[in-house]
């Protein structure tokens, strides 16, 4: 077959339409934290457009929602940390001073 016909060719892969995330009866505000919380990843960011699947304008709306949110205690700022790993910091002697993970004499 020739290359200028092989372009125009259908591809064989059909994809499904995958279904918005927000329908038109749902309000975007800050007092619906179960629509909200599905735009945050497990770290507690805000999620991309293109991960969203979100218009511009739906996105910044969720964004302005959440850190409203965020502001009056609905939402943590940061993520549940007991079920993740934790960072223990242990303190040097009287001589050594605590930066980080590692101890500093003076």
């Amino acid at each position: 077959m020739d290359k200028s016909k092989r372009l125009f060719l259908k591809s064989k892969r059909s994809f499904r339409r995958r279904l918005p995330p927000i329908q038109s009866g749902d309000r975007i505000d800050y007092r619906n934290v179960s629509l909200i919380s599905r735009f945050i990843s497990e770290q507690g960011k805000i999620l991309s457009r293109r991960v969203n699947r979100l218009t511009l304008k739906q996105q910044r709306l969720i964004t302005i929602a959440i850190k409203q949110a965020r502001i009056l205690s609905l939402l943590p700022f940061l993520p549940n940390l007991n079920n993740a790993k934790q960072f223990q910091f242990q303190r040097g002697g009287s001589a050594g001073r605590t930066v980080g993970l590692r101890t500093r004499k003076k």
